[in-house]
């Protein structure tokens, strides 16, 4: 099933309707094109436009018409609605789509002028009032453009409705899932015996600990519940996060750097633990079987509007993590989830060696 099919609205299921498949629905975007060519073809070819003229004229002027009329419909469904229409500019859109109209009119019209100078049509040309036509040809083509601006529209609205129900969908199995990791009790047995032992032996930097433990979970508990937060927030939890696991294992060495300033790092707003699941999984594939030095270093850097986020950690071919497949799964939605998201503006990149993985995603923000 496709996920456009489980989409509902007010009075009824959407994938119950085959005419709206036919629309929506890729699969049928051959034959959909093939209908569209077909019906203007035939509402063209009994119009009073064609007919009133004779022989190979009236083949041509059909030709003619019809090509037109399918670069304006095209030039409208694959350039002017997704650069202008779908983006708000709509004086802009009028303004283009009249100018298409009349340019390609003109030039049909021209066309016609040319073949009307021959000697076989010249006696037809006469009888007719081109400037009339073409008027009545920018009344007619003008709807047909329309109907394919509506068609457009209305698939941009299935799908967006179907974006925001998986979106949905996908954040509440997330959520869940930190639910179910934030309070973690494994992970709070190893902090609160590291704390005991930090007390007795450094309580300065056991106190440190206990800080950074309490904004973990303050940040786990309430941040991650907001539609969006700072990308300063974020950085922090992170931050957090590692300094934690690097109290909890030897020969472990992390690293979080950003070379932009504060201020633009607490002025851009992402979606909370975007980028946790990367680190999570960097953290849980660095363990070094052998027992040698395992690190993971994440960098985040702003330029102008575009956010490039790395994380590379290293890695033993021996090692297998116990949960493997779950970190699979939850790469799987986290790359569902920056589609979603972000649709066409972000670019992700794993780049997998022997020693090292690397993960460098790119956002605009």
């Amino acid at each position: 099933m496709n996920n456009w099919d489980k989409i509902k609205y007010d009075h009824g299921d959407l994938s119950d309707t085959r005419m709206i498949s036919f629309i929506v629905d890729k699969r049928f975007r051959i034959l959909r094109h093939s209908v569209l060519l077909l019906g203007m073809l035939i509402m063209i070819y009994f119009s009073n436009e064609i007919n009133e003229f004779p022989g190979y004229y009236r083949f041509y002027r059909l030709v003619c018409v019809f090509g037109a009329i399918v670069i304006m419909c095209y030039l409208n469904m694959n350039i002017l609605v997704p650069l202008f229409f779908f983006r708000g500019k709509y004086l802009i859109y009028i303004l283009l789509l009249i100018i298409l109209v009349i340019s390609c009119l003109s030039l049909v019209s021209h066309i016609f002028d040319i073949l009307a100078q021959t000697k076989d049509w010249k006696g037809n040309w006469r009888e007719a009032n081109e400037e009339r036509k073409f008027y009545e040809g920018t009344i007619v083509v003008i709807p047909i453009i329309l109907v394919t601006t509506m068609i457009k529209l209305f698939q941009r609205w299935v799908r967006d409705r179907n974006s925001i129900a998986e979106l949905k969908n996908i954040t509440l199995k997330m959520e869940l899932n930190e639910l179910k990791n934030q309070i973690n009790p494994h992970f709070l047995f190893n902090m609160l015996n590291g704390i005991k032992s930090l007390i007795r032996t450094d309580p300065e930097k056991a106190g440190v600990v206990i800080l950074k433990l309490s904004e973990f979970l303050r940040y786990q508990l309430y941040e991650n519940n907001e539609a969006h937060t700072i990308l300063g927030a974020e950085i922090h939890f992170l931050t957090n996060f590692l300094e934690l696991e690097k109290l909890r294992r030897d020969n472990f060495s992390v690293e979080i750097q950003s070379k932009t300033d504060p201020s633009v790092l607490n002025s851009v707003f992402l979606p909370p633990n975007l980028f946790t699941t990367f680190v999570e999984n960097a953290v849980k594939h660095s363990v070094d079987v052998s027992g040698g030095k395992s690190q993971v270093r994440v960098g985040i850097e702003v330029v102008g509007k575009n956010l490039t986020f790395t994380c590379s950690n290293s890695r033993d071919p021996n090692y297998r993590p116990q949960d493997e497949k779950n970190s699979g799964l939850g790469l799987a939605n986290v790359k569902r989830r920056l589609e979603l998201l972000y649709a066409d503006h972000y670019t992700l990149d794993l780049q997998s060696g022997n020693l090292e993985y690397v993960v460098i995603l790119k956002i605009e923000v």
